[in-house]
């Protein structure tokens, strides 16, 4: 029996919600303190059956929503008070939509009445978030009647599945409250008490609809290529065997993303390829592996130089995503596939061989082993090499979350093609850095293995409240501080060749403490010394808690490294096609 609160409407109202809530698969809610969402709080707050976690600063606490739901693939709801309290979910809204991340958004709201009257806390916040979520519904003012809550089990049901189906992305429920707010009993609701029971809700399951397979049938090339995109499959390894029996059933190599499974695990006889943003920076390699056709996996790849390549080749382009949204930003000869990539596979095999793809595989080799060597004689602490230490020491299945602007870019890089199996999270929706702190944390936040956030100073400091979630984790985060004073990703930019006003309006540099700010959060911080204390430090991940390990670079010398490395790699690359 579902333990329903008859004290008042509201609180009989909120009780059916987040029962429903339940019965439909929600197990994880992030509330904001507030006096218009007293009900939904308490509601939440009650129920044994959800996790209910108290967050301050309600952008950051839509950002830890955002992360639970990357991690555990489930819906997370969201609540806050009335006025501008939900306006601070926006960034992690957008991020949800662009990403296909399921987020039940839910601003508690002022009567009707109580609006455009110059009423205290009160705004427009109808369609608060414009067009970003996957579907928008104002529930009616609470009402003690079997007919309104059959509505609101409903509503409540369908917004659930709309987090989910056709696309995942976020849904916003807005719920206006007459008063009174808290469980004072008034005699209200008592009338239902006995009327509704467990068959009201028993019909309410959490049912995956599975997408359709779907064949490639046409005619295929030998100078085909796969690209295995940003994507986060929901069946890793289901995802895994369909990539890998493509590839070998075409004979087709494939290109894979770091934010791709595929980076990060073994495929079987297949040619995989990590190394190709330094390969196509030379013209001769690049004219050299030019496909007549290729097939993208999820998203476009992160690479510009891989995208900007793709767009000259003008290949035929097959894009398969769930998602069902033009994705292709290059507006090149795509075909889209409405399809989870995990379902797609070949029909016949390929084309005989022509060493197309043994052509990758030699340019991957020796791209590879010029990184190797390179990074190996680099002493000084280097943004890049951070990233390759990580790759070679991080344990096996360690949950990482990469922030966005050189973080990412470095991961791209010079992350190798392995299989320990890490286990790559962004938010590469819309490549904001706003949240990294507070996502990551929900990535942690009940992950049985101790997770790590890979993060610029800006990145971190841009969302510095996340810090205040420190006492609530259940888990473990290390955050690889790359700490270059300022935006270190600008020096790559043309502008920086314009100073003034580069270096302040660009760069933006600044002189953060960070043994201090993380002293004032009760956060262990350290400085890395070197790259051997560097690898003992992750090698082996805290079981608990929240820690900064601080990487202290100069940016202008970085950059400049970088140009250096990947000209070699490049070359090298290009030596072995000849």
């Amino acid at each position: 029996m579902p333990e329903l609160d008859f004290r008042n409407t509201n609180s009989l109202w909120s009780s059916v919600l987040v029962e429903t809530l339940f019965r439909c698969g929600v197990r994880q809610a992030v509330t904001s303190p507030g006096s218009r969402c007293t009900p939904l709080t308490i509601a939440l707050a009650r129920h044994e059956g959800i996790e209910a976690i108290p967050v301050l600063d309600e952008r950051s606490a839509a950002f830890f929503a955002l992360g639970l739901a990357k991690q555990n693939r489930r819906p997370v709801v969201l609540v806050c008070t009335s006025g501008t309290a939900g306006a601070n979910y926006f960034p992690a809204v957008i991020e949800a939509r662009e990403s296909g991340v399921p987020l039940l958004v839910i601003t508690a709201d002022r009567p009707p009445e109580m609006r455009e009257c110059a009423s205290g806390q009160t705004i427009d916040q109808q369609k608060l978030f414009g067009s970003f979520p996957v579907w928008y519904h104002e529930l009616a003012v609470p009402e003690a009647t079997l007919d309104r809550l059959r509505y609101l089990r409903q509503t409540t049901a369908h917004a659930c599945e709309r987090t989910q189906r056709p696309a995942a992305g976020p849904v916003h429920l807005n719920a206006p409250f007459r008063d009174p707010l808290p469980p004072i009993e008034d005699g209200t609701a008592r009338p239902l008490e006995g009327k509704i029971g467990a068959d009201f809700f028993e019909h309410l399951s959490n049912n995956a609809v599975d997408v359709s397979t779907s064949a490639i049938q046409r005619p295929v090339t030998t100078r085909g290529l796969i690209v295995a995109g940003a994507y986060a499959p929901a069946n890793e390894e289901r995802y895994l065997d369909a990539l890998a029996n493509l590839a070998r059933t075409l004979g087709w190599p494939v290109l894979v993303d770091v934010l791709s499974p595929a980076r990060h695990h073994e495929l079987a006889g297949v040619t995989r390829v990590s190394a190709y943003d330094a390969i196509l920076r030379n013209e001769k390699a690049a004219q050299a592996l030019t496909p007549r056709t290729v097939l993208c996996l999820g998203n476009w790849p992160t690479s510009k130089v891989l995208r900007s390549w793709l767009e000259r080749t003008q290949a035929e382009t097959v894009l398969v995503s769930p998602t069902g949204l033009n994705r292709d930003a290059l507006h090149g000869k795509t075909r889209h596939l409405p399809l989870a990539p995990e379902n797609l596979r070949a029909e016949s095999p390929g084309a005989a061989d022509t060493g197309y793809a043994s052509a990758w595989a030699n340019a991957e080799t020796a791209a590879q082993k010029t990184l190797t060597e390179r990074f190996a004689a680099l002493d000084d602490v280097f943004e890049a090499k951070a990233t390759r230490v990580l790759a070679e020491q991080l344990p096996e299945r360690t949950p990482l979350f990469v922030a966005n602007s050189m973080p990412v870019r470095d991961l791209e890089y010079v992350w190798p093609a392995n299989d320990r199996k890490v286990e790559i999270h962004f938010s590469r929706g819309a490549n904001g850095i706003d949240g990294t702190l507070s996502t990551a944390l929900g990535i942690a936040h009940g992950n049985a293995s101790p997770a790590v956030l890979l993060t610029g100073d800006l990145a971190l400091l841009h969302d510095a409240n996340g810090f205040l979630l420190r006492p609530q984790l259940r888990g473990s985060l290390t955050i690889v501080l790359i700490n270059n004073a300022g935006g270190g990703i600008f020096e790559h930019l043309p502008v920086s060749q314009f100073d003034p006003p580069f270096e302040t309006y660009f760069a933006t540099p600044q002189t953060v403490d960070f043994a201090k700010l993380c002293a004032a959060h009760g956060v262990q911080h350290e400085v890395i010394r070197d790259w051997s204390h560097f690898a003992e430090s992750i090698a082996q991940l805290p079981a608990s808690g929240v820690r900064v390990l601080e990487l202290r670079t100069d940016r202008k010398r970085d950059a400049a490294t970088r140009k250096r490395l990947f000209a070699d790699a490049a070359n090298a690359a290009a030596a072995a096609l000849a």
